[in-house]
């Protein structure tokens, strides 16, 4: 069967020769398969190819986008002919509404985004924030922890630890010093972040340490086959408990932002249609 599908791939090619030049007569682009009244052009199939591309590479990768194209268009041919006319029309509505859609939020989304102004202070976050509270509720943990991941057979692991704990300026700066020697670390504790970038970051961590890794001021040396692990964890928030602002804050953003683009496209609808009636351009008849 593929081959017969094959050699009517090639008997359209054919075709197309006899045909091509009535049809050019409405359209100067070169025609490489027909598909009943569908066609496939030269111009669509250049883009599938570069100039890095082997010829052999390409004789073939044209060839199956020529095979899945008429498939494609034979299916769509006779799916027109066999779908009941009410299922048919309300796929063109489907498709019509979708192309509808498309059009004006591209249209909407490209003259708002001139006039939408995206900076927020302070204040609105933190407006919208105490009244809008209940919504702020942890689902997952969250940790101010800073770490370290270094070879087990490093010389001077008894000094970091020893900095690494105490933490202050000196030892901090010491610490980035000493940071080539680090396989991975994060000296910022001051961030929330959540359990499962913790996890995901130190190996041997598993949920069996939870109740350790959910303590705060906690000091905590991890090992693997090849490394060591040192974290600190400094704050903790556990899932139910209000989240922080400045964790919220993102979200936050997000929403005010949304909430002036909608405002803006209403404006802007707003606008159009009553300069539409302003021109004669809309009118409703009783």
């Amino acid at each position: 069967m593929r081959k017969n599908f094959s050699r009517f791939i090639l008997v359209l090619s054919s075709l197309i020769l006899v045909s091509c030049e009535y049809f050019q007569q409405t359209d100067d682009r070169k025609v490489v398969v027909r598909v009943n009244e569908s066609y496939l052009f030269e111009d669509d199939i250049q883009s599938l190819i570069n100039e890095n591309t082997s010829p052999e590479d390409s004789a073939l990768i044209v060839s199956n986008y020529i095979t899945r194209w008429a498939t494609q268009q034979l299916l769509i041919d006779r799916a027109e002919l066999n779908l009941p006319q009410s299922q048919q029309n309300e796929f063109d509505e489907l498709v019509n509404n979708y192309r509808n859609e498309l059009y004006t939020n591209a249209y909407t989304d490209a003259v708002v985004s001139r006039a939408l102004d995206t900076a927020l202070n302070r204040e609105d976050i933190e407006k919208y924030y105490e009244e809008n509270k209940q919504n702020f509720i942890l689902n997952e943990d969250l940790i101010k922890l800073r770490y370290i991941n270094l070879a087990k057979n490093s010389n001077n692991l008894d000094e970091i630890k020893k900095k690494f704990t105490r933490f202050n300026e000196e030892d901090q700066q010491d610490l980035l010093n000493m940071a080539i020697q680090f396989k991975n670390y994060s000296m910022n504790d001051s961030v929330w972040v959540k359990s499962k970038t913790v996890y995901d970051k130190i190996g041997p961590l598993s949920v069996d340490d939870r109740s350790s890794l959910l303590k705060k001021s906690n000091f905590m040396e991890l090992q693997d086959s090849l490394n060591v692990y040192l974290v600190y964890v400094n704050d903790v928030l556990s899932r139910n408990e209000q989240a922080p602002i400045e964790y919220a804050s993102a979200t936050i953003r997000e929403i005010l932002l949304n909430k002036r683009k909608q405002s803006l496209i209403k404006e802007l609808e707003k606008d159009i249609t009553k300069d539409a009636i302003k021109n004669n351009e809309f009118e409703i008849f009783n």
